[in-house]
């Protein structure tokens, strides 16, 4: 056998334009006000569901289950929060970059043939960099 067919991934990066650049910190603006209010949210459900199970409270299995709806709310609330971090400092980042920077967008798979001598490291660091939605170059 001289050759075989692989997966291979390739590196998409955009360049950076101010219409990209808005429209990214617009979806991380979003991405923060939603985590926000799902946060307020998950509150008032809290608060409801503590409000709910009140007169069972003087019981072994009523305070078990008041701990079990803390807890649950603070993890969800905890997720909510560790994901508006994030954002806020991906936020920063984007405000920082200059127009014609390039960034990683994500990784897809090609299918590739290789064959006996061929360069591997060649065929493995493949990108394409888009300008706008439009292909502008594949690196190799």
């Amino acid at each position: 056998m001289d050759s075989i067919s692989l997966k291979m991934p390739v590196t998409i990066k955009a360049k950076l334009t101010e219409k990209l650049k808005n429209r990214l910190l617009t979806e991380l603006k979003e991405g923060i006000n939603r985590a926000e209010l799902e946060v307020q949210q998950i509150n008032i459900q809290e608060k409801r569901a503590i409000e709910e199970n009140k007169p069972d409270m003087n019981t072994l299995e009523g305070q078990q289950k008041f701990q079990a709806i803390q807890q649950y709310f603070g993890r969800e609330r905890q997720k909510r929060l560790e994901y508006r971090a994030d954002a806020m400092a991906r936020q920063e980042e984007m405000e920082k970059l200059a127009i014609g920077a390039e960034i990683v967008q994500g990784t897809l798979e090609r299918q590739v043939e290789v064959r006996l001598g061929d360069n591997m490291r060649e065929l493995m660091n493949v990108e394409v960099l888009v300008e706008d939605d439009k292909i502008i170059a594949i690196r190799s």
